[in-house]
């Protein structure tokens, strides 16, 4: 039995002009195009297009999608390896959502999570491109700088996303519990602040912080991500960031 476009269309839920395009670029040819410029469908082609299909589901380019059909013409192969994928993706999202409602509740009941929790699920470099898409956008339009150059080592960027939390929510718990800014105790998080990022590479001296934060409270994303996490986090870790370094340049 063959099957118009239109009924090709109908049964896989894609457009007219979806069809017309795959087949222009090699991706899917119909069985035949009859005498009056129609094209057919047969069972076979049906078939590659529900391969294609959950290829675009991973979100694997048409180019690429074109290249794995062409090294495997074996349906039960193709069906088993996306079985596979889409196996894979279902556990990171399970992940991600459990992640998601945990730090949904967290947020709602005014507590936080352990930090190692808050990351389980980000296990790609192609994730955390995504979680930085807004921030990266940001700093190429505003700053001529573009994350996206940068390679991503995913463990480490895992751990120091960890530390970040754990810095931010014992300043934001400071600033609540009304601690001064240039206190112990908010002297110390930046201090053992501070020695992580240079163990973990980064040669940041506390006039550098200070700089950094005073960085933060000026530019409208970075303050904005702060104040969300705690209203007034961005001028208190300003002002502690700025009394660590002056009291560090005095000693």
């Amino acid at each position: 039995m063959l099957y118009t476009v239109k009924e090709v269309s109908e049964l896989a839920h894609v457009t007219i002009k979806t069809l017309h395009h795959y087949h222009k670029i090699g991706l899917l040819l119909p069985r035949e195009v009859s005498e009056a410029g129609y094209r057919m469908y047969g069972q076979w082609e049906l078939e590659r297009l529900q391969e294609i299909l959950f290829y675009k589901e991973l979100d694997i380019s048409l180019e690429q999608i074109g290249e794995l059909l062409a090294e495997n013409v074996d349906r039960t192969a193709i069906l088993a390896e996306q079985h596979r994928l889409m196996q894979s993706r279902q556990e990171r999202l399970t992940q991600l959502i459990i992640t998601l409602e945990a730090s949904l509740a967290a947020a709602k009941n005014g507590g936080t999570m352990n930090q190692a929790d808050m990351f389980k699920g980000f296990g790609s470099e192609a994730e955390w491109r995504e979680a930085l898409e807004a921030q990266n956008q940001h700093l190429k339009e505003n700053y001529g700088y573009d994350l996206a150059e940068q390679p991503i080592d995913v463990p480490k960027m895992n751990e120091q996303a960890a530390e970040a939390v754990r810095f931010m929510t014992g300043a934001a718990a400071c600033l609540r519990e009304g601690r001064r800014h240039d206190g112990p105790e908010v002297a110390q998080l930046i201090a053992e602040h501070l020695a992580f990022l240079q163990v973990h590479g980064h040669a940041i001296q506390p006039a550098d912080y200070a700089a950094q934060s005073r960085f933060f409270l000026g530019d409208d994303f970075h303050r904005s991500m702060l104040e969300t996490q705690q209203v007034g986090l961005a001028y208190y870790l300003c002002l502690a960031a700025e009394a660590y370094a002056a009291r560090s340049s005095s000693n």
